[in-house]
């Protein structure tokens, strides 16, 4: 498998303390940035992707990884909750502010010797 697609995100939950929400928030923001476009102009099957999405957040263990996994809209999604992200306390008003980080890697069963620069493109990068 090679990766091909890596992209980030960040969501945030302002007043729930919600670990899951602010995961799937930074999933959706980091798909917001793709267009996944080679599939249909390649030939490729998007069931036969595979993701891997690193979540980080203070407090792992409470991120439902199987609910963030079902924001994805495709592939065979693998999701993580990793110490990371941020906490914002706001003592006078006794509220946390949770802040989580995306990373959605992408990856397919790709042969690399498919694939080569033509001795044109080749030319024009020097």
């Amino acid at each position: 498998m090679k990766r091909i697609i890596l992209e980030m995100g960040m969501g945030n939950d302002l007043y729930g303390e919600d670990y899951t929400k602010a995961a799937c928030r930074a999933v959706e923001d980091a798909i917001r940035h793709s267009s996944l476009i080679l599939f249909l102009s390649l030939g490729f099957d998007h069931a036969d992707m595979q993701v891997k999405v690193t979540i980080g957040v203070q407090q792992p263990d409470r991120v439902d990884t199987a609910m963030v996994a079902q924001k994805l809209p495709r592939g065979k999604a693998e999701v993580t909750a990793v110490k990371g992200g941020l906490n914002v306390v706001d003592a006078d008003n006794n509220t946390c502010s949770v802040v989580a980080t995306a990373a959605v890697e992408a990856y397919l069963n790709i042969n690399p010797n498919d694939w080569v620069i033509s001795q044109k493109s080749a030319a024009s990068d020097r």
